[in-house]
């Protein structure tokens, strides 16, 4: 075989072979197919490759007329849009509602105060009111108003000692560790230095108030210098006419600075109209004043009407059930669902609550003596011992109620409305009442209560104010009445609340 045909032979076997397994030559594939996985790509020699444009090329370009323009434009457009939402923010800023400066609080306008008048009786002494301050703590209470704790002769000015306390009550010692301890929590200590607390007269006779009073101003002076945070005194009215009244409100106020603690000047008064306590209030300058205004007017409209005259200076006002007489809230609400619904009433009312211990419980008080504070209340009968059922309902009851003060007292301590909100009455007849606590964008509450022995059917009526309307529905945050769930939502008018009944409606 020749040369040429050998060559041939191979030419056709290799067209016979797959075409995976044929070898490259220089020439590629065969043609119509390609190498699997490769792609060849034939660049023409011809071709220019694009370098852009050079510094000379651009800023020719750059300059003329066209381009010029547009970049005049784009520029304008930048600022336009720049300077379009910066005044679309000045209009939000200037139209958006202005948010109330928060009003200057003392500490007294914070929370409920908590009279302790027998220490004896709630704890057997300073030293058992020391130990019981955890408890006190639990609730939210923002001061403690402790004693008359000095030594007197009822009605005999001659055996006054207001810097020595009574031994059955404590001793000094004991006071300065309660004052310690409340100060750690958070507890402020008011100090009551009524002179003649055992006798007929607070101040004894007209004749004697000067002598008094200068007793008063050293006594309450050695007091505050140890670490009392107020004094309290009853029937201040009389103690005005003393020629060195002034000169107890300096002893009282001290010289303060911006780091230094203020003392409160607390005052009792009985027997007068709202009109003449607020007249006391702005006169007298008396940092709280506490009146029996509503335990003697028990009507729904004269209780309105009180609230009415005195809101402007709820910082000045205290109320309570009792309280000025040292009374437990139990002499005047006689079931626990009445303890509850005024326990509702002045934790809402416009100023500030003040409560006699065992009003957190509902102590009912048993006689003229003080009655005996009930502690522990927690602890279940141990399973399989005698248990008295009646004694076993009554304390499920003091741990209701309990609970109910405490729920109270932390929502009011939160919630700005009701700590220093603006008061709007709603409605009021011989037996209810309902009004409306608002602060600026905080929640919105509607206190009603209905104390009688029929339903009241509540007509919810606001005068009218600019920027200010009732809605339709609002949410129960609190109620006595079981069929009043809470977080359940109801409709405002013609609300129906039934007897002895107390509700806190809440809506945005």
């Amino acid at each position: 075989m020749t040369k040429d045909a050998e060559i041939d032979m191979k030419e056709v076997e290799l067209r016979e072979m797959d075409p995976e397994k044929q070898p490259m030559t220089s020439d590629g594939p065969p043609a119509g197919r390609e190498k699997n996985g490769t792609v060849k790509v034939k660049v023409p020699d011809n071709e220019v490759t694009f370098t852009g444009l050079s510094k000379e090329e651009l800023m020719k370009v750059a300059g003329t007329p066209g381009w010029v323009r547009t970049r005049w434009a784009l520029l304008i457009l930048f600022w336009l849009g720049w300077v379009g939402m910066l005044a679309g923010a000045i209009v939000i800023i200037v139209q958006a509602p202005r948010c109330k400066p928060i009003p200057e609080m003392n500490w007294w306008n914070e929370g409920p105060l908590y009279q302790i008048s027998d220490s004896e009786a709630f704890a057997d002494g300073l030293t058992g009111v020391e130990a019981r301050l955890d408890e006190i703590n639990k609730l939210k209470v923002k001061g403690l108003v402790l004693g008359p704790l000095h030594t007197i002769q009822p009605d005999m000015p001659a055996t006054l000692n207001l810097k020595e306390i009574d031994p059955t009550k404590g001793n000094e010692p004991a006071l300065l560790a309660v004052l310690e301890k409340a100060h750690k929590k958070g507890i402020s200590v008011v100090l009551d230095l009524t002179p003649n607390y055992l006798g007929n007269a607070p101040w004894f006779s007209p004749s004697e108030l000067d002598d008094v009073m200068e007793k008063v101003n050293d006594a309450a002076a050695y007091w505050l210098g140890l670490g009392v945070d107020g004094i309290k005194v009853s029937d201040f009215t009389s103690a005005t006419n003393s020629v060195d009244w002034s000169k107890f409100q300096a002893a009282v106020k001290g010289n303060l600075t911006e780091e230094t603690k203020k003392r409160v000047l607390m005052g009792v008064v009985k027997n007068v109209s709202d009109v003449e306590l607020s007249e006391l209030v702005n006169t007298t300058s008396v940092d709280l004043v506490l009146s029996d205004l509503l335990s003697r007017r028990n009507g729904g409209v004269q209780r309105i009407m009180d609230m009415n005259t005195l809101s402007s200076q709820q910082k000045s006002v205290a109320w309570g059930l009792g309280a000025a007489n040292e009374d437990q809230l139990s002499k005047w609400a006689t079931t626990p669902a009445l303890i509850r619904l005024y326990q509702l009433l002045l934790f809402t009312m416009p100023g500030t609550p003040v409560f006699t211990y065992g009003d957190e419980i509902g102590l009912q008080a048993i006689g003229s003596e003080s009655p005996k504070m009930v502690w522990d209340i927690e602890k279940e009968p141990v399973e399989g011992a005698a248990v008295n059922d009646t004694a076993e309902v009554q304390r499920k009851e003091y741990v209701a109620v309990r609970k109910w003060f405490r729920s109270l007292s932390e929502l009011r301590v939160k919630e700005r409305s009701l700590l220093h909100g603006d008061y709007y009455p709603l409605s009021s007849s011989a037996s209810s009442l309902s009004f409306l606590r608002i602060w600026d964008q905080s929640e919105r509450y509607i206190t009603a209560v209905n104390w009688g022995a029929a339903p009241e059917t509540l007509a919810f009526k606001l005068e009218a104010t600019e920027g200010l309307e009732l809605p339709e529905m609002a949410t129960v945050t609190l109620a006595t009445d079981e069929a009043l769930v809470v977080d359940s939502t109801v409709t405002l008018d013609k609300f129906v609340l039934a007897p002895g009944q107390a509700v806190l409606l809440q809506f945005p």
